[in-house]
């Protein structure tokens, strides 16, 4: 199986952020498009359902398309310029909306693609997913962003079954005195060690002793907190570590995310039950070689695996 995790920014990358484009999903599209092989599990962080920021800048589709509805018309044509017939279905997951009454300034979500053609989709939670959110105190609860983690039960083409987790970790608060006295900060939070572990608890609970994955972006780098409770407590695998892509030890040896001149590795694939075989099309951010360059703050990360 063939998983792609990418956090999409919001297909707003070609405008900093401030609003979603069609070129973004174009780019974003084709590039998912031209995998070879195509992924048979795409995990995406970052997308909207419908505001102001998703349609502003937006050209083309039907006015009252959703995000994703529109990513996966780019994504549509991208794949029949290559002959292959659109094979995903796309799950939803919402998490919060910023906005006054029933106008919706941006909205935050999580998407999944499935390849119906080599994976059988048995059961997930978008109707309701599952809240991971740490808020702390109460005058913060009203406004701290919700967090969430999507979850699908799913059938490989051999019908082995495993359960795929899709996540973002909110930043670490500085609300948190912890947060001034640390020089390093992605990964050190105190609520995002929470957090992780609510997903974590969340994915023991639901799997029941099948194989899974979590993925997403935690921001949190290798070598912190919140990665060694994942991978030294809770005895997740890594993808790239235990592929030789990154020494685990260092935080800096691998870039996911990248700001202006600062690097940062804040995206991860954690399994159990599961065996990672390769890394291919996996770059680091700011790799000019990659199909992926320049089309989001993030890099996707790409891993074959089998379910034992």
């Amino acid at each position: 199986m063939r998983i792609v995790s990418y956090n999409v920014r919001y297909f707003g990358h070609a405008l900093k952020g401030l609003a979603s484009t069609s070129s973004s999903k174009q780019g974003i599209a084709e590039a998912i498009a031209g995998l070879t092989p195509l992924a048979d599990v795409v995990a995406l962080q970052e997308v909207e359902t419908r505001s102001i920021r998703s349609s502003a800048a937006h050209r083309g589709g039907h006015p009252n398309e959703t995000q994703l509805e529109a990513f996966l018309r780019h994504l549509e044509a991208a794949l029949q310029k290559r002959g292959v017939p659109m094979p995903y279905r796309a799950f939803y997951y919402p998490a919060h909306v910023y906005g006054v009454g029933s106008l919706k300034v941006y909205t935050t979500g999580l998407a999944i693609l499935v390849n119906q053609q080599t994976t059988n989709v048995l059961k997930g939670n978008s109707d309701q997913p599952f809240d991971i959110t740490f808020r702390g105190s109460e005058s913060l609860k009203r406004v701290k962003q919700t967090r969430i983690a999507a979850h699908l039960h799913l059938e490989d083409a051999k019908g082995k079954p495993f359960h795929l987790f899709n996540t973002h970790l909110s930043l670490p608060t500085p609300w948190a005195k912890e947060f001034w006295s640390q020089k390093v900060k992605m990964g050190h939070g105190a609520n995002q060690l929470t957090e992780v572990k609510a997903v974590t608890d969340y994915a023991q609970q639901v799997s029941r002793q099948e194989p899974y994955l979590i993925v997403g972006d935690f921001n949190s780098a290798p070598a912190t907190p919140v990665y060694r409770l994942l991978t030294e407590q809770l005895k997740l695998h890594g993808a790239q570590a235990v592929l030789k892509q990154i020494d685990p030890n260092r935080p800096d040896s691998f870039s996911t995310a990248g700001f202006m001149n600062l690097r940062m590795h804040l995206d991860h694939i954690f399994g159990r039950g599961v065996e990672f075989a390769d890394m291919k099309d996996t770059h680091a951010f700011g790799d000019g070689s990659s199909r992926f360059h320049g089309l989001s703050d993030h890099v996707p990360l790409i891993t074959n695996f089998e379910a034992s």
